[in-house]
């Protein structure tokens, strides 16, 4: 019974001797070093240091905010001024009756007016770009083409019967082809 002490005072040994040796192996290298205390002290400092400029930053925004929050109210009541007096111009306009419309524009032509000669399409299949002519827009050049004139040399050649009879047939343009002077202007481009 002594042998079988002495092996487990000798195994009780060698535990409490490894158990030591672990033990100050974990204390030993699990505690920090200086170098690594003084990273974590310089990352501190920096994590401090870049606050404080966020701060800064912060309360910089801030100020700029109510400023220009200032200046959007100060323009805001420009606009309602401004409103107000359009407004009123608008009210005055309004108050003005307005003028009489002017009268068609009578042709000098007394005789009978008669349809001058049209193409039903045009020449080459390519019409000239009626727009050129001063007074003639996208929907008259529309309703030319529905007459049948696509070029210029057509309305040039027009005799005084034959613009009175285009002057009476363009609806809701009456008068334009005498008022706007195309026959010159037709005569210019041809």
């Amino acid at each position: 019974m002594s042998y079988l002490l002495t092996q487990m005072f000798l195994y009780m040994l060698c535990t409490f001797l490894l158990g030591l040796i672990l033990g100050w192996l974990l204390w030993r290298y699990g505690q920090r070093s200086s170098a690594e205390y003084d990273a974590l002290s310089a990352k501190y400092d920096a994590l401090g240091k870049e606050r404080d400029d966020l701060k800064t930053n912060l309360d910089a925004c801030r100020t700029r905010s109510a400023s220009e929050r200032e200046a959007l109210e100060a323009m805001r009541a420009e606009k309602l001024e401004l409103q107000a007096k359009l407004d009123a111009a608008g009210a005055k306009r309004q108050a003005v009756p307005p003028a009489p419309a002017a009268a068609p524009v009578a042709s000098s032509f007394t005789g009978t007016a008669s349809k001058p000669e049209g193409l039903s399409a045009p020449r080459g299949g390519k019409a000239d770009d009626l727009q050129q002519i001063s007074g003639v827009g996208p929907k008259m050049e529309r309703m030319l083409h529905g007459l049948g004139y696509y070029h210029f040399d057509q309305i040039a050649n027009w005799t005084p019967a034959e613009v009175a009879w285009v002057d009476d047939n363009l609806e809701g343009f009456k008068g334009r082809a005498t008022r706007d002077e195309w026959i010159p202007q037709a005569r210019k481009l041809a």
